[in-house]
């Protein structure tokens, strides 16, 4: 796989993702026990309660990524700028990738190409309509998609609390698990099985100067029998520091179309 995709792939986490915090004070959350006398209102009532505020993150992401016989590992610098921008570098600069509510731009010192497009190749890619809003959510523990817009069951399921739809739609198919102590999703899955896609995140967190973020997550992507596992794991983490986005294309370079 060219570095550039294999970047891509990863800096969007999709890729891509964030969390935040002091690294000194950083440690593994377990434990809570679930009610089941909770209703599936008061669960997510508890979920949109317990997000995380920041203004600006920067740290490193070691991204590990699997894909059939294709197997690769990268550390990334990550610097993010809540609900404005998500910019990733590998080493020494060699590819750099910026992504903004707008578009998603990268280029690649090593074969002198970029690309500058939308989210419909990640969107493709994992097999579900992502926006950058969902890209954000999906890299800090939150819903993917608004669970207040949704009329869920509950149940307890294995130590987590489980939401499911009251009406299974069969196109369109979702299923959230929230772990008890801080009410953070533990997996959440979108499935299309007409189109044989599925999409699942499940994560792990870590307690960073009071806020509950991810420490490892683990995306599985499946279509049509391929599977794509893209694993993160967020460390040296800082939040609320001044930081710049520096990027801008290098004269010369030549588009490039992901296919």
């Amino acid at each position: 796989m060219n570095l550039h995709k294999y970047i891509y792939k990863a800096s969007v986490a999709i890729l891509m993702l964030a969390t935040l915090g002091s690294c000194k004070s950083t440690k593994s959350i377990t434990g809570g026990e679930a009610n089941s006398r909770l209703s599936a209102k008061n669960i997510v009532n508890a979920h949109y309660s317990n997000q995380p505020k920041f203004r600006t993150l920067r740290g490193r992401v070691k991204i590990d990524y699997t894909n059939g016989d294709d197997s690769q590992g990268v550390n990334v610098s990550l610097r993010m700028e809540k609900d404005k921008v998500i910019w990733m570098s590998a080493p020494l600069g060699v590819v750099k990738a910026h992504i903004t509510p707008k578009k998603v731009s990268f280029y690649n010192k090593l074969q002198n190409e970029y690309f500058d497009g939308d989210f419909s190749y990640l969107s493709e890619l994992l097999g579900t309509e992502l926006d950058f809003e969902k890209v954000q959510n999906l890299l800090l523990g939150n819903a993917v998609l608004d669970l207040r817009k949704e009329k869920l069951n509950s149940e307890v399921y294995n130590g987590n609390y489980q939401l499911k739809p009251k009406k299974a739609q069969e196109l369109f198919k979702i299923l959230f698990q929230l772990e008890p102590k801080n009410f953070k999703i533990a997996s959440q899955e979108i499935s299309q099985p007409v189109s044989a896609r599925h999409l699942l995140a499940k994560y792990t967190y870590q307690d960073v100067s009071g806020n509950v973020l991810p420490e490892d997550i683990q995306i599985v992507a499946e279509e049509k029998g391929e599977l794509t596992t893209i694993d993160l794991s967020f460390r040296n983490l800082e939040l609320n520091k001044p930081m710049s986005f520096p990027y801008k294309v290098p004269k010369g370079y030549d588009k490039i179309t992901l296919k």
